[in-house]
């Protein structure tokens, strides 16, 4: 299906925002990436920072709604809801992994719209991420360990594919891009989820 000028612009955009950096693309660079006008762009978006917004805003809200999504599951246990949140939150970088790869990295300069994002989308998946560790410390399924420091190690397992896919890609030889990596790699924050924060069950002793 042929895209319309708005989605080419901003995949124009993300796809120099990558390579060449926000700060080194010009509304210029965008209208000919895309093939259209300046003035076509000026009509959907204003400016080169309204085209950023949008690109923040469409990203954090796919982003959260995975977040909500496998919140939902936390009756059933927060290791489960943890797992369906880092597969579903992997799956959906990993399918975006021009945008995301440019977002992770604008959101470790220090900005305005970086600020207006931790206010309100990385404010509300703390929310969620803590309600769950929490309810798992309650029940015993989580042991007991700093909240905030297994949110920095879960969102690191989840932003570093993809803030660094050329390392992965031509020093590990491993691509971000490809479902297959997905899949090997969700194993693994599943794994590292049941053998690091969950509580470990002692089997029964046997009576002879």
């Amino acid at each position: 299906m042929k895209k319309n000028s708005k989605e080419a612009i901003v995949e124009a955009a993300i796809s120099l925002f990558t390579t060449k950096g926000y700060a080194g693309t010009s509304m210029r660079d965008i209208a000919e990436k895309s093939n259209v006008n300046i003035s076509t762009i000026s009509y959907y978006f204003q400016n080169k920072h309204g085209l950023l917004e949008h690109c923040f805003t469409t990203f954090f809200e796919q982003y959260m709604a995975k977040v909500e999504v496998g919140y939902t599951f936390i009756d059933q246990g927060a290791s489960l809801c943890l797992k369906r949140i880092s597969s579903d939150l992997l799956h959906f970088l990993c399918e975006n992994i021009l945008l995301s790869s440019f977002i992770f990295r604008e959101m470790s300069l220090d900005s305005q719209v970086v600020r207006e994002i931790m206010s309100t989308y990385y404010a509300k998946e703390k929310f969620y991420l803590q309600r769950i560790l929490e309810k798992g410390m309650e029940r015993k399924e989580i042991r007991p360990q700093s909240i905030a420091f297994i949110i920095v190690q879960l969102k690191s397992f989840w932003m570093m594919p993809f803030l660094n896919a050329p390392y992965l890609r031509e020093v590990l030889y491993i691509f971000p891009n490809e479902h297959f990596f997905v899949k090997k790699y969700a194993q693994e924050v599943n794994k590292w989820i049941d053998d690091v924060l969950c509580q470990k069950v002692a089997a029964p002793l046997s009576i002879n």
